[in-house]
């Protein structure tokens, strides 16, 4: 290894999309300036620079814009800013506690960093994760590979879709299919309703006359050149000719998991605390990595909050261990975080949580040792894939020397 292999930073940002360009900027702000950002992409911006459609910005910028005008923005400030962005180049390793091994187009090299902040996001599951049997014919996509397809290419990815999944971002494919010429013959989802919001609904599905089968799944997959045809496990044939798997998300996790880091089993995101902060010794991790998956503004508003948090250890050199762990309960699927340091304030001011199956008329149950530190009763409907956000506020109400967190649902328990 030469010398000019190696490079020396305060911090080191894994991930270039709206989290982690967020954090290189509110880092900037408060004058670490020692800062790089590594994007494993030819361009920074992460998801949002190939969805050509509304809705981005509205958190963090205070305005609506599309997908590409809200990562082109971010990546024009960080620019301005002066920040080093390193795009093409993947963390492979970790060497110490937040030394790393990368690798781009001129070989390998070392980084050695103060701090490392883990922004690296989420995939959805493909075709193959899910099981899904049949033939493997061309058309068959991930809302990912989608939008890569229309926005980069500008190709027409077929004629008759369906569309694997109703949540959010499976309306977002919608969108996308409908701009690129393509109808969407049916969206399927195993589950009893969709679990996106109304008005998104009706600005997709409902504008475009898309009907949605709920209580079902792709069990077959029909072409062996190109799709023809889909059986669902209801046994009801459907003739398309493009396939798109959407959502059911999985945390990009290895550098991670590389590292040692806990990972909570439910939701496969890093542990991390109320700062953001891992088991790992100044490792962060922020954005749809902790909780997979969210819009790209309540990322950036991730990446401008755990700033202070780094901004903290680097002051003070000071790392809590032994965290109280968050014990969630069916129908509860995981929480975010999932960890709280009792003897350090938490910098967040909400914990976000999911559940499994559709609930009505629930009671959300915090409790230490017997004793309930929080309760508040939900009477509209809680839907898989859709955030809830609980308040913090119990926080100070945690015996530092009890025992781990419980946060239960009681449905249709009345709120005392």
């Amino acid at each position: 290894m030469t010398a000019a292999s190696r490079s020396s930073v305060d911090v080191v940002i894994i991930g270039g999309g709206p989290a982690g360009l967020s954090a290189a900027l509110a880092l900037h702000q408060l004058g670490i300036t020692n800062v790089v950002v590594l994007e494993r992409e030819a361009q920074a911006g992460g998801v949002p620079r190939h969805t050509a459609h509304l809705g981005y910005g509205i958190r963090d910028l205070h305005r609506v814009t599309t997908g590409p005008r809200y990562a082109a923005e971010l990546r024009k400030r960080v620019e301005a800013a002066g920040i080093t962005v390193r795009t093409a180049t993947t963390a492979v390793d970790w060497l110490d506690d937040t030394g790393l091994q990368i690798a781009d187009a001129t070989g390998i090299s070392t980084v050695a960093a103060r701090c490392v902040v883990l922004a690296t996001g989420v995939r959805e599951r493909p075709r193959a994760a899910r099981l899904v049997a049949g033939d493997r014919g061309a058309g068959i996509f991930t809302t990912g590979s989608l939008q890569q397809l229309t926005a980069n290419h500008h190709q027409r990815p077929g004629t008759r879709a369906l569309i694997v999944g109703a949540e959010h971002v499976s309306f977002s494919a919608v969108l996308t299919l409908r701009h690129a010429g393509c109808d969407v013959v049916a969206m399927v989802t195993p589950l009893p309703c969709h679990q996106s919001y109304a008005p998104l609904r009706a600005a997709t599905a409902t504008r475009h006359r898309v009907p949605i089968i709920t209580g079902t799944n792709v069990a077959e997959i029909h072409g062996r050149k190109r799709v023809e045809a889909v059986t669902l496990t209801n046994g009801q044939r459907i003739e398309c000719d493009t396939v798109v798997f959407t959502g059911d998300w999985i945390p990009d996790n290895e550098l991670a998991r590389r590292g040692n880091i806990d990972i909570d089993i439910a939701s496969r995101s890093p542990i991390v605390d109320g700062s953001w902060r891992t088991n790992r010794r100044g490792v962060f991790a922020i954005g749809n990595l902790i909780h997979p998956a969210e819009t790209a503004d309540i990322c950036a508003l991730d990446g401008r909050n755990v700033a202070n948090a780094v901004a903290g250890w680097m002051a003070t050199n000071n790392w809590p261990t032994d965290p109280l762990r968050i014990v969630v309960e069916n129908p509860i699927s995981w929480i975010s975080p999932g960890a709280v340091q009792p003897r350090a304030a938490a910098a967040l001011k909400h914990f976000t949580l999911r559940v499994s199956e559709p609930v009505a008329d629930a009671t959300i149950c915090i409790s230490q040792n017997g004793n309930v530190l929080w309760r508040c009763r939900r009477p509209r409907r809680l839907v898989p894939n859709r955030s809830i956000s609980i308040s913090a506020s119990w926080l100070t109400k945690v015996d530092p020397a009890g025992s781990d967190i419980n946060v239960t649902l009681n449905v249709g328990q009345p709120h005392k």
